[in-house]
């Protein structure tokens, strides 16, 4: 079995993947910096709730977004793992074609979600991840990622009403039954949930139209990602959720990489 490893600037999802079925998954605060050894105890605990053998496992591979934690989470895998980890990032293979203006600016997490479309779903589509950020990417049949958009993410956007408009509550993020509230926390969700579903419909609607420019078919639509099913339910635009997309992607990653 494989552990995969995916460092976002809200939560560290980590996954235990054996032969192609995620067997295990589990998510971590980023924002509580930790020691290797307190990044080793705890994910030794994780495996010891499910009876697994740090030492069944053959390779690790992580992906992250988040650098200031990545010497002592990578010191944690070699200490308590004994394996060299792979890190996703220049270098390495994905079999996606970028074509950023510059490559090294896409996001590891982008990268990972991008080869996992392509390996699972074939090509063109559109990717889009709803994390700390919202992600869009655009990947043709060929594998060319060709580069997308980024608008703040859904908790981003809550908090920010919070924090600058001194009379509106802290919300849940959930769904209200109407458009036309008659409190404020719901028309608080009303403007976020909604909301946000037509700013996803709007950007794959442009994102669809120029990739008719590269001459490509209509691409499948593809959300992953914490807020996926809330805005699913509401953006027709979305064709499917893939919960487990980016874990898939560090264990596709993980084959094309490990020798």
């Amino acid at each position: 079995m494989i552990f995969v490893v995916d460092v976002g600037n809200t939560n560290i999802v980590l996954g235990v993947i054996e032969g192609k079925e995620i067997i295990s998954d589990w998510r971590l605060s980023t924002d509580n910096p930790r020691t290797a050894d307190e990044y080793g105890m705890v994910i030794k605990d994780l495996f010891d709730s499910e009876n697994y053998n740090i030492g069944d496992v053959e390779g690790v591979i992580i992906s992250s977004v988040v650098p200031n934690i990545m010497y002592s989470l990578e010191h944690a895998i070699r200490k308590y793992f004994k394996q060299e980890p792979i890190i996703v990032g220049p270098g390495t293979k994905t079999g996606i074609n970028i074509k950023y203006d510059n490559p090294k600016e896409v996001g590891a997490d982008r990268i990972v979600n991008a080869a996992a479309g392509h390996a699972i779903y074939g090509g063109p589509l559109i990717i889009i991840d709803f994390g700390t950020a919202t992600t869009f990417c655009a990947i043709t049949e060929s594998a060319d990622y060709l580069g997308g958009a980024i608008t703040p993410g859904i908790s981003i956007s809550s908090e920010a009403l919070f924090q600058r408009a001194a009379k509106l509550p802290r919300i849940e993020l959930v769904k209200p039954p109407t458009v036309i509230c008659k409190n404020t926390i719901q028309s608080m969700q009303a403007g976020i949930i909604y909301g946000y579903a037509g700013i996803v419909d709007s950007i794959v609607g442009k994102m669809k139209e120029e990739m008719r420019g590269y001459g490509e078919k209509e691409p499948l639509v593809v959300a992953t990602g914490g807020f996926a099913s809330l805005i699913a339910s509401e953006a027709k635009s979305i064709d499917k959720i893939d919960g487990v997309l980016t874990l898939q992607g560090l264990r596709i990653l993980y084959e094309k990489n490990k020798e």
